[in-house]
């Protein structure tokens, strides 16, 4: 536990300044994207399992089965080379 009196101003000029010129990527390429539809439709499928009760557990846990599928399909693609920076993305000039 903490000494310090709760109304202590922590000091915000200790911190390094954020370079915003750096591209970051956000993940945004056909792994990314395909890995996130394939959850989402896991997860949409849970959500219906869920609704319905327990009538529908086998429901749920295929829509986890399907978010794992995404999940494996992400990794497979980036491995493939369709991930940020892949070899399948990069411009040749052509």
């Amino acid at each position: 536990m903490s000494n310090k009196p709760a109304s202590a101003a922590t000091s915000i000029t200790a911190q390094e300044p954020i370079d915003h010129s750096i591209e970051l990527g956000h993940g945004n390429s056909p792994a990314a994207w395909t890995c996130v539809a394939i959850m989402l439709i896991g997860t949409i499928v849970g959500c219906i399992a869920f609704v319905l009760g327990e009538s529908a557990t086998i429901l749920f846990w295929i829509g986890v089965a399907i978010i794992a599928v995404g999940i494996v399909a992400g990794f497979a693609m980036k491995a493939a080379g369709y991930g940020v920076g892949g070899s399948k993305l990069k411009n040749t000039g052509h």
